[in-house]
């Protein structure tokens, strides 16, 4: 039987990061011009950008059926995700913290599909004139919560 405040945590995690995800890109749109770079350090920009695709703007320009696509599939992933999380050991914090990152995550970028048909990003990391796509704190946590999965992953937590 899981234990309740293991799961119970990575709900409240992954409300958390949905939380601040979704008000830094409220403060974004309301403070940020599009498009338009405000130096924070020599390697960081707060720029404002709008995407309608997948990671790295993939399928972007597809017509607007993307949008669907991956709102659904944000979903359903949520959905799995809700369930992992119910069913996990206890003792499994490590596991419960990555599905709670990618969790929030997920639901953060499909809020902002179904709401406004496009995810907003605003973190713009750069050196030497190139630039890593812009991205937001949804991201940052589905990449973290991936992260911590595989090491999870090459741990064996989940081997009975």
């Amino acid at each position: 039987m899981p234990e309740r405040a293991t799961v119970w945590g990575a709900y409240a995690l992954a409300l958390l990061v949905l939380l601040l995800d979704q008000g830094s890109k409220v403060l974004a749109q309301s403070l940020l011009e599009y498009a338009r770079p405000v130096p924070v350090f020599s390697w960081f920009n707060l720029t404002l950008h709008y995407n309608e695709g997948a990671a790295f703007s993939f399928l972007s320009d597809a017509g607007g059926w993307q949008r669907w696509l991956f709102t659904g599939l944000a979903l359903v992933v949520s959905g799995a995700l809700i369930v992992w999380v119910w069913r996990l050991p206890g003792e499994q914090r490590l596991l419960a913290l990555a599905l709670a990152l990618v969790l929030g995550g997920a639901l953060g970028n499909a809020i902002d599909r179904v709401l406004l048909g496009h995810v907003v990003d605003f973190i713009s990391v750069h050196y030497a004139g190139r630039y890593f796509p812009t991205f937001n704190i949804a991201d940052s946590a589905i990449s973290v919560g991936a992260v911590l999965l595989l090491l999870d992953g090459f741990r064996g937590s989940g081997r009975a």
